[in-house]
């Protein structure tokens, strides 16, 4: 339970300063960019994922 807390409580930080960030043009420009790279990462995450079930609907199926 002290741990789900802890979580919590940094969780709420981040936005706390998250939204501090975000209202200097440095801070936008910043957090722009993580969010660009983290969207990058998911498209190549989901990309590779449909690719490998791709693979795996086409395999040969062994007895």
């Amino acid at each position: 339970m002290k741990h789900i807390f802890w979580l919590i409580v940094g969780v709420a930080i981040g936005f706390v300063v998250a939204h501090k960030v975000s209202q200097t043009d440095q801070g936008k420009a910043f957090l722009s960019d993580v969010d660009a790279k983290a969207r990058d990462f998911k498209d190549a995450i989901v990309d590779g994922y449909r690719l490998r079930e791709e693979e795996l609907r086409s395999a040969p199926k062994g007895n």
